[in-house]
């Protein structure tokens, strides 16, 4: 992918940073446990991939923690990820950017890998309808090695016969995104941040191809339900599916093959 001088690409990723934050208060400590559980599990140098990228926040991350490490970014947002490779570029060359579809069942055969140590996404994987999850929970119980571990950290439902658990964190998620909540914090909203970042001319093609990209795809959460993504996971041979973190129904959901 070839990006441009002509844009402050780590202004863009800072906003970035500021406007998931104002979403989700807790964003770091939930990145923190997630890499919390591969230091203690896997080898100093291993290979993870981060799913549904973004601009790279995991990778980010994660490549600064572990120094040996090398990680895969996988997105179908062309926008984000030219903003990503732009702040972040390849970092000497432990970081590789790929434009991949994870509902297109061939996803998988442009990584490089056969195997992995770790795949890893946040706040992401609520966009996939519920089929293309499960076939995605397949393909990763096959792509991880025996031992590895994924990662998801995301808002996932409370089972239907939890409705009085549901409505506790509905109404804690609500509070927090209300507009009045980010003006008074002086933070962009979604649609803010987007909006702004549409105007930048050096993006106007990206932009355009991602609105081709999503336009026949839903503009709201499937966010499939815990239970259901477990089942999927265990389904997918899993051997041990949990939580390792969780605020409310924010949690990291942790698969160990």
């Amino acid at each position: 992918m070839t990006t441009s001088q002509s844009i402050d690409w780590q202004a863009w990723l800072r906003r970035w940073d500021a406007q998931q934050t104002g979403y989700l208060p807790q964003r770091e400590a939930r990145f923190t446990a997630m890499l919390e559980v591969l230091a203690i599990l896997l080898p100093a140098q291993f290979v993870a991939v981060d799913l549904c990228c973004g601009p790279g926040a995991i990778s980010q991350r994660l490549l600064q923690r572990f120094p040996q490490a090398r990680s895969i970014a996988v997105d179908l947002d062309p926008v984000l990820l030219a903003l990503g490779e732009g702040a972040l570029g390849t970092l000497d060359g432990r970081l590789r950017w790929l434009d991949a579809d994870l509902c297109d069942p061939d996803w998988g055969k442009a990584l490089g890998e056969t195997q992995v140590d770790a795949a890893l996404s946040t706040t992401a994987l609520h966009w996939l309808p519920v089929p293309d999850l499960v076939a995605l929970y397949k393909q990763l119980g096959e792509l991880i090695r025996p031992g590895g571990v994924f990662l998801n950290g995301d808002n996932m439902r409370f089972n239907p016969a939890l409705p009085t658990f549901h409505k506790v964190a509905e109404t804690v998620l609500q509070a927090q995104w209300q507009d009045e909540q980010f003006a008074q914090a002086g933070v962009e909203t979604w649609d803010q941040y987007w909006g702004a970042l549409r105007q930048e001319p050096v993006l106007h093609a990206l932009s355009a191809e991602r609105e081709r990209r999503f336009a026949a795809r839903s503009s709201t959460w499937t966010n499939a339900s815990y239970d259901l993504q477990v089942a999927a996971l265990r389904e997918a041979g899993f051997r041990e599916v949990g939580v390792i973190w969780q605020s409310f129904d924010d949690r990291v959901l942790m698969a160990v093959r």
